[in-house]
């Protein structure tokens, strides 16, 4: 009788067990689904807005039960920060009204691992001194985009992996995290950059499109994988740009002013390049690209002449371009001034627009 009344025991934990997992599990619903699915809904039920780790939650956002290290503060009309409990990880501010970070905003928020903010009407100058930016030594997302910053705030922890600070009103920027692998910078007012890139050693991703640069940064991270310079006024490149950029595989340089003299010979006939866009500049010829490109933009340049040499210098059968992809259009030739050999040499194009 001993025996039963254990394995009755048994079983009986087992099903309190089960039936406690059941609220996660219920027609497959990820417990997560809060993170992604849930945020900006608004609960007015007590029992959500206190953390099960005995946190307060503020009664102008949310926080799940279900996902208690998040707080969802987003779309809320808020001018001011809420109090952040120390135990909250992801903390979404983003789409509100919300003017400034006072110095102790974050004294409590030790643990934050994203920051959401864009969408608000930050200023420099209304972040506060005295924010402890650099004690969020957890923090890997921090999102600024579309506020009115003219610069980045200082001492930023090196945890830092993804910030997007684009559409703001930064002018000088200077950088100190080894671990960031994407910046999102454009839409900004940045007229040099110098030598401020030097430190990004992780850097994958690097978007400073539509800024004021009259000149690429020096110093390129070793590591980038995409390279965004459309909309500047760039007119030259440096000599060897690309010599120590062996895993960048796309660049963007549409909207600039480069002209034939601006670049230097081979200066795209590199390998691993896949993507270059150079559409909406002043070339007047096509500058030599390696076989193993396959996507070229040129479109609406001053280019008279559709040379094969850029593409092909040798053509047989082993030998040809990899391009797929070949745009032309706007510039001062026609499809009667392809030559007949570009059908051996761009065999594998599925689309030439000129």
């Amino acid at each position: 009788s001993g025996v039963k009344i254990l394995v009755n025991m048994t079983l009986c934990q087992v099903t309190v067990f089960l039936f406690a997992l059941l609220p996660l599990s219920l027609n497959g619903q990820d417990p997560f689904a809060w993170l992604y699915g849930l945020q900006g809904q608004r609960y007015y039920s007590d029992s959500l807005q206190t953390n099960t780790n005995g946190g307060e939650c503020p009664d102008e956002c949310d926080c799940p039960p279900t996902f208690p290290i998040a707080m969802y503060c987003d779309g809320r009309g808020l001018t001011v920060m809420p109090t952040v409990p120390s135990h909250v990880k992801y903390l979404y501010l983003q789409n509100n009204g919300i003017t400034a970070v006072p110095d102790s905003a974050l004294n409590n928020a030790t643990s934050l691992v994203w920051l959401m903010m864009h969408n608000n009407q930050l200023t420099s100058e209304a972040i506060g001194k005295k924010v402890r930016f650099g004690a969020l030594e957890g923090l890997e997302r921090f999102y600024l985009q579309h506020n009115n910053l003219t610069s980045i705030p200082p001492n930023l922890p090196r945890s830092l992996r993804d910030l997007r600070i684009n559409h703001n009103r930064i002018e000088k920027v200077m950088f100190g995290m080894d671990n960031l692998t994407i910046l999102y910078l454009h839409d900004n007012a940045v007229t040099d950059m110098s030598s401020s890139l030097q430190s990004l050693k992780s850097l994958t991703l690097l978007d400073i499109s539509s800024n004021k640069l009259t000149k690429v940064p020096k110093e390129l991270p070793e590591q980038l994988h995409q390279l965004y310079l459309d909309s500047n006024s760039i007119d030259s490149l440096p000599e060897d740009f690309l010599g120590h950029l062996t895993q960048l595989q796309y660049i963007r340089m549409a909207h600039n002013q480069l002209t034939d003299k601006g670049i230097p010979p081979n200066t795209f006939n590199v390998t691993g390049l896949v993507e270059l866009d150079l559409s909406f500049n002043k070339l007047e010829r096509i500058p030599l690209v390696s076989t193993t490109l396959q996507h070229l933009y040129l479109q609406a340049n001053q280019i008279k002449e559709f040379t094969l040499g850029s593409f092909c210098s040798v053509v047989d059968v082993t030998s040809f371009s990899k391009l797929q992809t070949l745009r032309m259009d706007g510039n001062e030739i026609s499809r009667e001034d392809i030559p007949s050999e570009a059908s051996l040499c761009l065999r594998q194009a599925s689309s030439i627009e000129v």
